[in-house]
């Protein structure tokens, strides 16, 4: 025993190469369509028991932002960690709030196999999320949606709403009304509006992809019918108004919802746990989900690194059928 150790302790990593991928390699290999798959099925792997999806721990920064360790494994796939730091100030700095990098390792020797730009992924897994549960739950025959919020969440729900249905019309509010010109003039068919409530009044699916420490609508403006999606993070507040809970059927990622930041979701601190289906529970029809016309559904979604993880594996494997990315020594 004492020779093997020793002999152990002599082997040393040496160079090794892995593949590093940049943000527009990243866009380049995630197609929209196959992301919305993906993400189906690793939600009901999630709610299968398949995937090691452990609570993230977050880092503090007084008076500039936090950092959170993300990591995720499902057989199939590499170990997945992801870093993302949360920086507010950034917006004034004209460079992303949120910034992240992806790490693959092989699972049977924890050895690095690639690290990708992250901050991309970030942005359309969360939207992947909440436009995935538009095509499950919104009703077959909406026609209407309208996306609170002008920035990078609300510019991705554009990109995927029109993959999962044959919309009327998608608009867009902003409480700066020139954002959301802004935002619709670079989404062709898009319309700005400047009435919140008459737009959610009148709209069959409602998005909310705001920073909203305060709810960005009001509950009495929903609809029934309405399929309502809340992407939006903003402890100790949030987007979603509390008092839609009691008038629909919540949807959420995972139990972990329920639980404090920054795990959990502010809206759903003080919800009773029960009161919520895990959206894989849904896919595998476990749990039933939208029972009617007349029925409010509504999606509150926090991010889990399970998301990461389908997404960045997308990425990596056609990074390798295309021959992208660079090798990198460490």
């Amino acid at each position: 025993m004492h020779r093997t150790q020793s002999a152990l302790s002599t082997h040393t990593k040496g160079e090794i190469k892995i593949l590093s991928l940049s943000e527009a390699e990243v866009k380049t290999c995630i197609d929209l369509r196959k992301l919305l798959d993906a993400l189906a099925d690793g939600f009901k792997a999630l709610s299968d028991g398949r995937v090691v999806n452990p609570a993230r721990p977050q880092l503090d920064i007084p008076n500039a932002g936090y950092s959170l360790a993300m990591p995720a494994w499902m057989k199939g796939m590499h170990l997945t960690v992801k870093l993302v730091n949360v920086f507010e100030g950034n917006i004034a700095r004209g460079i992303p709030s949120h910034l992240a990098t992806i790490h693959l390792f092989d699972p049977e020797t924890g050895m690095p196999v690639c690290i990708m730009d992250g901050t991309y992924i970030t942005a359309v897994r969360t939207s992947g999320s909440a436009v995935l549960s538009v095509r499950e739950l919104a009703r077959r025959n909406a026609k209407v949606v309208t996306v609170v919020g002008a920035g990078v969440q609300a510019s991705q729900h554009l990109h995927l709403l029109p993959l999962v249905r044959d919309f009327q019309e998608i608009r867009v509010f902003s409480k700066d009304y020139a954002d959301a010109q802004a935002l619709a003039s670079r989404h062709p068919g898009i319309t700005a509006v400047e009435n919140l409530e008459a737009a959610i009044r009148s709209s069959d699916v409602v998005c909310l992809a705001t920073h909203s420490y305060v709810p960005a609508i009001s509950a009495e403006w929903i609809q029934a019918g309405t399929h309502v999606s809340s992407v939006g993070v903003a402890p100790p507040g949030g987007e979603l108004p509390i008092d839609l809970m009691a008038r629909g059927t919540l949807f959420v990622e995972t139990r972990d919802s329920f639980a404090p930041t920054p795990v959990g979701c502010c809206e759903l601190a003080n919800i009773d746990p029960a009161t919520g289906t895990d959206l894989g529970a849904m896919l595998l029809g476990r749990r039933q989900g939208r029972t009617s016309d007349q029925q409010i559904t509504i999606y509150k979604a926090m991010g889990v690194a399970m998301e990461d993880m389908v997404a960045a594996d997308l990425a990596y494997r056609e990074a390798k059928h295309l021959g992208l990315g660079q090798a990198i020594s460490l």
